[in-house]
């Protein structure tokens, strides 16, 4: 690659049919996470780019893996068949991720306040960042990271790795297996109670020739130092997961559906808040006096849907692996709305937002925003729209970020990117994957915001991004 890739700002076809161009109204978190409560404010030019990508050298391995804008920079690490602290080798299929706080090493917290300044310094020094990283594998195979003592499954390859890494370098310190035998993990997310929670993205079970069902969600605790208990949230549903999103206020979790041509929009209400494993309910998403309102194409772009939930009575049911969309068709039946490839999803801004990887009058993709209001009703509105493939090419994973944007990553045909998009409503390209057509995957800040991790799926690569945030809109 010999020339700049320029930067291209995004005007939904929809936008422009019905005249709406005005700004989104802060529709991502300002100076926040949703996983860490990051406070750090950024900087915002007019247009929130940050100029044109470079092919750029990794700090550590002096590989060309990415372009990116001028100033930022990047660590590789990760990277699969590498063999971990707990001795097995790191699987493939990089996917869905979230960084963590970790205890400190330096625990002298009594220090005098003269002193302060250096005990910052080297608490900054001694930081350390937890990510738990999915890997979306199926079936078990050599050089697949299975813990046969505490598998769910022995005889898939899907689950979490955990890599503890050092603040300042960017680089891990331990890694090591942290749930192993589900199937397929796609995504999942952060939890306000320090954990993330993977999912399964296939529902194949004993007649597909495994030990045990699947198609479910699990709950990993980012403080663990080892394999966790893989105990199946059933309650959450048996479906094609891809992502979930829990909306710290009230502890409701909102799930995606990764089905096409259709599929459903879902949030779980536990008995016990924080404790999805004591059970609740599920429901899917319907648009008030408009049953079975199909979001795929023709919505108006910034015009709130009143919404209402369809009670899901058999989350777990018998049929589910023989039919994928059996959880789908109750609630579609009760009025449920249709939503195509639901893939990333993420809080901010007392929001959730997530993506549909095909929706659109293109085919390329839709940005939703679900704004929650208490335990029942809310608002839902689609902000984004792309229009051709050059502007955004099927979102997949989605973050917020501390400037108060939303990092894409895509997963199309064509180039690779990360793109951001402000709130504003401008998109433009962040990173481009220079190495092959891979997908990123797994976008997500480190808890002071100084740091982006994500992942190239194949052949699973993790990176660390970092530079003049303030800059632009992230």
């Amino acid at each position: 690659m010999s020339t700049p890739i320029n930067r291209r700002k995004f005007l939904s076809r929809t936008i422009q049919t019905t005249g709406v161009a005005f700004a989104m109204q802060s529709f991502a978190a300002r100076g926040a996470l949703a996983a860490s409560g990051a406070s750090r404010s950024r900087g915002r030019r007019c247009d929130g780019d940050y100029g044109d990508l470079q092919p750029t050298v990794s700090e550590n391995t002096g590989e060309t893996l990415l372009a990116l804008p001028e100033g930022f920079k990047y660590n590789v690490f990760g990277i699969t068949g590498t063999i971990m602290s707990d001795g097995k080798p790191t699987p493939g299929a990089h996917d869905g991720m979230a960084a963590f706080e970790t205890n400190d090493r330096d625990d002298d917290d009594d220090c005098r306040d003269d002193d302060r300044r250096g005990h910052d310094r080297r608490k900054k020094r001694n930081r350390l960042i937890t990510l738990v990283r999915n890997h979306e594998v199926s079936f078990s195979r050599p050089g697949v990271a299975i813990d046969p003592a505490s598998a769910y499954d022995t005889l898939t390859g899907g689950g979490t790795t955990t890599l503890i890494v050092d603040a300042e370098t960017r680089l891990p310190v331990r890694s090591f297996v942290s749930i192993s035998g589900t199937h397929n993990n796609c995504a999942g997310g952060p939890t306000p109670w320090g954990s993330w929670i993977t999912v399964e993205e296939n529902v194949a079970g004993l007649a597909s020739g495994f030990s045990k069902p699947h198609g479910y969600a699990f709950d990993v605790s980012a403080k663990s130092t080892g394999p966790v208990d893989p105990i199946p949230l059933k309650a959450m549903g048996r479906f094609v997961h891809e992502a979930i999103a829990v909306d710290p206020h009230t502890g409701i979790i909102y799930e995606t559906e990764d089905r096409n041509p259709q599929c459903g929009f879902y949030r779980f209400i536990p008995q016990r808040r924080n404790k999805p494993a004591a059970g609740g309910r599920l429901q899917m998403l319907a648009i008030k006096d408009s049953p079975n309102f199909d979001t795929r194409t023709g919505v108006t772009p910034f015009e709130p849907m009143r919404v209402t939930w369809v009670d899901i009575d058999d989350p777990d049911p018998a049929n589910a692996e023989t039919d994928s969309l059996a959880v789908f068709k109750q609630g579609f039946a009760g009025g449920g709305a249709i939503f195509t490839r639901l893939e990333g999803a993420w809080h901010g801004d007392g929001s959730i937002f997530f993506t549909s990887t095909n929706g659109g009058a293109a085919g390329r993709g839709q940005v939703w925003k679900f704004k929650p209001r208490g335990h029942s009703g809310g608002l839902l509105s689609l902000v984004f729209e792309s229009p051709s493939a050059d502007v955004l090419d099927a979102p997949d994973n989605i973050c917020v970020t501390p400037g108060g944007g939303l990092i894409l990553c895509e997963d199309g045909g064509g180039e690779q990117f990360l793109r951001g998009l402000t709130q504003q409503g401008e998109i433009f390209n962040f990173a481009l994957n220079v190495l092959n057509d891979s997908e990123f995957a797994g976008a997500t800040f480190s808890p002071d915001g100084e740091t982006l991790f994500v992942n190239l799926q194949s052949p699973g690569i993790t990176l660390a991004i970092w530079g003049p945030w303030e800059d632009g809109a992230l």
